[in-house]
């Protein structure tokens, strides 16, 4: 039986980790965990907050998750809209397609498409 979710994994291109570090540490405000040593030879970097796992794996050749998603939980939709559109990242708001959750979609830098909800 299923009791919960480990981590979610997103694929970058080689050499993203700079740009990702940037995006999901800086941007998000996620904190970035150390991958084991037998998997830190194949690049890719590991971020938590909260309960979100997040693992960005290196995928060659690359191509961005458009529909696939995470949706990560937060809990200032709007604070965080703001501090994505202060960086130049575009959000598309989706409100009232769920009754009783406020989300929006954006991209990370390598055009993997990311779901934040408010409930």
């Amino acid at each position: 039986m299923i009791t919960g979710l480990d981590h979610v994994q997103v694929a970058i291109p080689v050499g993203g980790e700079s740009d990702a570090r940037e995006y999901y540490g800086a941007v998000l405000g996620m904190q970035e965990v150390p991958k084991p040593p037998a998997l830190a030879a194949r690049g890719g970097c590991w971020f938590v907050s909260g309960n979100a796992v997040l693992h960005l794996g290196v995928e060659e050749p690359f191509a961005p998750a458009r529909k696939a998603h995470p949706a990560f939980l937060v809990t200032d939709l709007d604070a965080l809209a703001d501090v994505l559109g202060s960086s130049g990242r575009e959000v598309t708001h989706s409100d009232g397609e769920l009754p009783g959750i406020r989300r929006f979609h954006t991209f990370d830098p390598f055009g993997n498409r990311l779901e934040f909800q408010q409930v």
